[in-house]
């Protein structure tokens, strides 16, 4: 396994992006106040089979004696940073912020993102974190580029986030991503001084997602061995993309859905 990807690994990685990108955007449409978590899974498995893709998620372990992840979808709900279970069933309500992240494997490649909805009347204060939330991903992109180092990304997202007072989460980073739903390098979306130093290269593949929460960055896990949440119990926000590293910038694998 390489961490620089050949740029035919990169065209098929586009591909399978494209189908992950199309597949959030129908999700994102259905993500509706009396929708079910379910429901939203289901959109997903569908979409996957009919377009030649398979979940990266489902039954995914972080280790042999974890629960396998049970569906294609991860919907977090509210307090819910990341992991948020899709079955049994929840009904998503008029107010929620849910975040949902989804990843394929296509043509023996794997791409990863994921969106915030903020659903019908929601709190501004709440709208205000997933806005920001998504222009500090947009600014950590901005600072990808061959040559530089990873935490260039980290720092500029920080440097956007920190001053509204949100919680940047610091026990979950972004990743490399392609021949394993999870590669090195980690890519923390803060200053790290005690990351190792990685300098960027042409053809890295790297999934970018900060997790901003509106109270503080600490986090615990659900009993269901899945489900990160926030440790005040207040609302967070995560968006993420796939791209690939080149010489004058990056190179987007998979569209953002909600443009």
């Amino acid at each position: 396994m390489s961490l620089i990807k050949t740029p035919q690994e990169i065209a098929i990685l586009k591909e399978g992006g494209v189908i992950l990108s199309e597949t959030l955007r129908k999700i994102r449409a259905a993500c509706v106040a009396g929708s079910t978590s379910e429901e939203l899974d289901q959109i997903a498995l569908d979409e996957f089979k009919a377009r030649g893709a398979t979940p990266s998620f489902l039954n995914y372990r972080i280790s042999p004696s974890d629960p396998g992840y049970p569906g294609a979808l991860c919907v977090s709900i509210n307090d819910e940073v990341v992991h948020g279970l899709p079955v049994p069933a929840r009904v998503i309500k008029d107010g929620d912020i849910v975040g949902l992240d989804i990843g394929c494997w296509y043509k023996g490649l794997c791409t990863d993102m994921a969106t915030t909805v903020c659903v019908g009347n929601v709190d501004p204060r709440v709208r205000a974190l997933s806005e920001a939330t998504r222009e500090g991903l947009r600014r950590g992109i901005k600072a990808v580029r061959a040559g530089a180092p990873i935490s260039d990304i980290g720092a500029a997202i920080e440097d956007y986030i920190a001053p509204k007072g949100y919680g940047i989460v610091r026990d979950l980073v972004g990743h490399g991503v392609g021949h394993k739903v999870h590669e090195d390098p980690q890519i923390p979306n803060y200053r790290e001084p005690r990351a190792p130093h990685v300098i960027m290269q042409t053809g890295m593949v790297l999934a970018l997602e900060p997790m901003v929460a509106l109270g503080t960055w600490k986090i615990k896990q659900l009993n269901d061995g899945w489900t990160i949440v926030t440790a005040d119990g207040k609302p967070s926000a995560h968006f993420e993309v796939t791209l690939a590293v080149t010489d004058k910038g990056s190179d987007l694998i998979t569209p953002w859905p909600d443009v």
